[in-house]
């Protein structure tokens, strides 16, 4: 196992050399309104060495935030959290708690009472201690799929809680095939299986259901652990249909609210086995032995209390969670897989290559791509910068420095106002050409 000392930060949103950008006071008779499709400029029109800023709404100009997470947010989820201060215990917030609580259950798809959602202060990453404090015991050996950086990080992760993780590898951008998976299930009893749904390091997407069905038919006692932090609310999971037994996400991908909040959907499968532990949960304030009662008391509309929750943050939540359930969550599936359609059609005009290359790969909330020969993402990502619009460089530890990474979910795709992503397309394009790269057919 590599160590955690010698690799890149696990966070999502790493950037080549950032801009810096100077903090400035501007004339109230230099502030204008703009529509959320317009570029503007803080300073005159010539001053280009600045990064080209956005005005998004109410929210201060600044270039879109087009990474696989944190995305852009809508202007009401984040008026959402100046919601003044109030008791964690009152009436009213333990109201709008419950009804985030039932909300998450329609956006998992789950009716099954025995099933629990979990909302928790922390980020992504506070699932994976979820999981392995409370799912497993020391010494239990798990399974895990392995398509980039955060399978080894989540195995990390249950190795710090001493069980013994087995990771099945796939070739940079690809996923395990389900004949290997079978023959893994079969040669060992492993407690649970996990699968990163898409991992933001390369762009791939794993076949959840297929997967699943295979666990139930060949191993049926391991619990189906899905890691959908980039995934939930952009890509189709059906949490009952599916039988799964734990999904974990976070509130600043698909979801568009704030980092802040380790998101949880449990089964009451995967509720038993934590009740039938034979040695205590590793960790004290991830532990469901704690949070189990406050979630099922917050669920009933009942104060409870173990550790304070982040009220502005369940705010922002709330009003996510409505938006996002204000409309067929088909629909939203299809408009995130009709975007991803359209740029990895875009991205192949110009002749440039995905991490993830087989269709049944590629994820649809972003798109890992290949820089042209010889460039590295410190010759595009300030040049994309200036044009308005942010993506990340890469993270795949063996490949970091020949790809960047595109994130198209949340409102970027979902609000018919903006055009997040044709401006970014636009500014892909031209930016090759301005640091020296030619296109095909001069599609540039």
């Amino acid at each position: 196992m590599t160590g955690t000392a010698s690799r890149i930060s696990p966070e999502d949103d790493i950037e080549w050399n950032p801009i810096q950008k100077e903090k400035r006071s501007l004339p109230q008779q230099q502030t204008r309104s703009f529509s959320t499709t317009q570029e503007v400029s803080l300073e005159e029109e010539g001053k280009r060495s600045k990064p080209a800023a956005v005005k998004m709404s109410s929210q201060a100009p600044h270039p879109a935030l087009l990474i696989p997470g944190p995305i852009e947010f809508d202007d009401e989820v984040l008026q959402s959290m100046s919601h003044y201060s109030e008791s964690h215990v009152g009436a009213p917030f333990v109201n709008t708690f419950g009804e985030v609580l039932g909300m998450l259950r329609k956006l998992f798809i789950t009716e099954d009472p025995k099933s629990q959602p979990f909302v928790i202060s922390g980020s992504g990453t506070l699932g994976w201690d979820q999981v392995a404090a409370n799912l497993v015991e020391p010494r239990d050996d798990v399974l895990v799929l392995h398509t980039g950086y955060f399978a080894d990080s989540f195995a990390d992760c249950f190795e710090t809680y001493g069980i013994k993780p087995t990771q099945l590898k796939a070739p940079i951008g690809d996923r395990p095939q389900q004949d290997e998976v079978e023959k893994a299930l079969k040669e060992k009893n492993y407690k649970l299986i996990s699968i990163t749904h898409t991992d933001t390091s390369t762009g791939v997407l794993s076949e959840i259901k297929g997967i699943a069905d295979l666990v139930h038919r060949v191993s049926p006692d391991t619990l189906v652990i899905v890691d959908g932090v980039c995934s939930v609310g952009c890509e189709e999971i059906r949490f009952d249909d599916w039988k799964l037994d734990c999904v974990i996400t976070a509130s600043q991908k698909a979801i568009g609210c704030p980092a802040g909040l380790s998101i949880v959907m449990a089964s009451g499968r995967a509720i038993e086995r934590f009740k039938a532990r034979k040695t205590p949960p590793g960790s004290y304030f991830g532990s469901w032995k704690n949070w189990l009662p406050i979630m099922q008391n917050y669920e009933a509309k009942k104060p409870s209390y173990f550790a304070t929750p982040p009220p502005q943050l369940i705010h922002a939540l709330h009003t996510s969670l409505t938006q996002i359930l204000s409309k067929p969550l088909e629909e939203r599936f299809k408009i995130h897989h009709e975007t991803s359609q359209k740029v990895k059609k875009a991205i192949a005009d110009l002749g440039l290559k995905q991490l993830a290359s087989k269709p049944e790969n590629q994820a649809n909330g972003m798109t890992a791509i290949y820089l042209p020969e010889g460039m590295t993402p410190p010759a595009i990502l300030p040049t994309l910068m200036k044009k308005g619009v942010v993506f990340a460089g890469g993270l795949h530890k063996e490949i970091a420095t020949k790809y960047v990474r595109f994130g198209h979910m949340g409102v970027s795709v979902t609000d018919p106002k903006r055009d997040d992503i044709d401006r970014a397309l636009k500014a892909l394009g031209e930016g090759l050409k301005e640091v020296g790269y030619e296109a095909p057919n001069g599609k540039a």
